[in-house]
Parts: structure tokens; C-alpha cells; sequence
């Protein structure tokens, strides 16, 4: 069954973390990586049908939003002992297997999820140039069984506004997708 994203508060500031980069086998921290433009934070993962069906859409708006100077970082929170398919070592072959070019970071503790209070994959955090949040929702409407154009057009419309100093909507569609798959406590 499908999860729905937490309603969060818009403004709130952008969370700080560490984490493993899979693909470079180093620790990458966010203010090392982030852009003064605006920052897309994605909280998704390997196996999730969600995330698999608009990867392709979301590495096309990425490259070209990079290129604009709006950053996008992955983060993959998934307990990996439950969801073997969600570990580091899986995590190099789906940024192949999409060709991504944003980092895809390994949460291994949670502790950026519940930070970021997470609770579906794919999740999408967008923050303008102060580091506060504008935007926190869907990619768009589309879903694995719905036959609605994958087109990306909720996180487009607010990366263009960022852009162009337009006003963001204060419209927030929730994320729909997998549930965080979390540790046993």
C-alpha cells in the first residue's frame, strides 16, 4: 500500500548532514555540496516503484536544473538488512543503471529521514538560495498504474520560480510512494 508524505512546514531551514557517497566511498557533507541557487533534497531508494518510474523524467530535470545552478542531492534511508536491494553496493549499480549525475547518499542510522521527517520514497525537499524550504511534495501526478504523463511539472514550476524570483505556490501536493522502510528500535 502506498504511503503519503508528512505534511511539513514551509520555511523551515535546510538540515545539515554527513553522509556515505556509495559511488566515491567517501563521506560527503551537504554544505560541501550544496548550491547558493536553491537545492533539491530527494529521499528515495533502489527498489521502490515510485522512484523507478519517474527516474528517467528526474535525471532529465536534474541535468538540466544542475545546469542552471540548482542543486539535487539523493538520499537513500532504507534499512538495508530488510531491503538488501537498497545498499550502498546497489546503490552504484541504480546510479549507473539511470545515469545519475546528482550525489545519492547512504543514511545509514535514519537520522536524515527523521530529520527531514520522511516518511515516503520518493520525497522531494526544495529549499531557495536562504536555505528554507518552499517546496516539500510530489515530482508531479504521475504513478506506476495511473497513466498520467510523467512530466515533473510540480518541482518544475518551483525550481523556475526560484530561478526567475517569481512566486512559489503555496499549493503543496504530498509525495505518494513507498513507505521508509525503518530499523527495528
Amino acid at each position: 500500500m502506498a504511503a503519503e508524505g508528512n505534511k511539513i512546514e514551509l520555511g523551515s531551514n535546510i538540515v545539515e548532514f554527513n553522509l556515505l557517497n556509495p559511488k566515491t566511498k567517501q563521506f560527503t557533507a551537504l554544505n560541501e555540496i550544496k548550491s547558493n541557487k536553491g537545492n533539491v533534497i530527494i529521499i528515495m531508494c533502489n527498489h521502490c516503484p515510485y522512484v523507478i518510474h519517474i527516474m528517467p523524467k528526474l535525471v532529465e530535470i536534474s541535468n538540466k536544473f544542475m545546469q542552471l545552478g540548482i542543486n539535487f542531492i539523493g538520499v537513500n534511508s532504507n534499512d538495508i538488512e530488510a531491503y538488501p536491494e537498497d545498499s550502498p553496493e546497489n546503490m552504484i549499480d541504480f546510479i549507473e543503471k539511470f545515469n545519475i549525475q546528482f550525489p545519492y547518499l547512504f543514511d545509514e542510522t535514519q537520522e536524515i529521514a527523521k530529520n527531514y521527517d520522511a516518511a515516503c520514497t520518493p520525497d522531494f525537499y526544495v529549499y531557495n538560495q536562504n536555505d528554507m524550504l518552499v517546496y516539500h511534495g510530489r515530482f508531479d501526478s504521475s504513478r506506476p498504474k495511473n497513466n498520467d504523463e510523467i512530466t515533473g511539472i510540480d518541482l518544475i514550476d518551483v525550481l523556475e520560480a526560484i530561478l526567475y524570483g517569481s512566486d512559489i505556490t503555496k499549493q503543496q501536493y504530498p509525495s505518494i510512494g513507498c513507505s521508509i522502510k525503518w530499523k527495528d528500535s
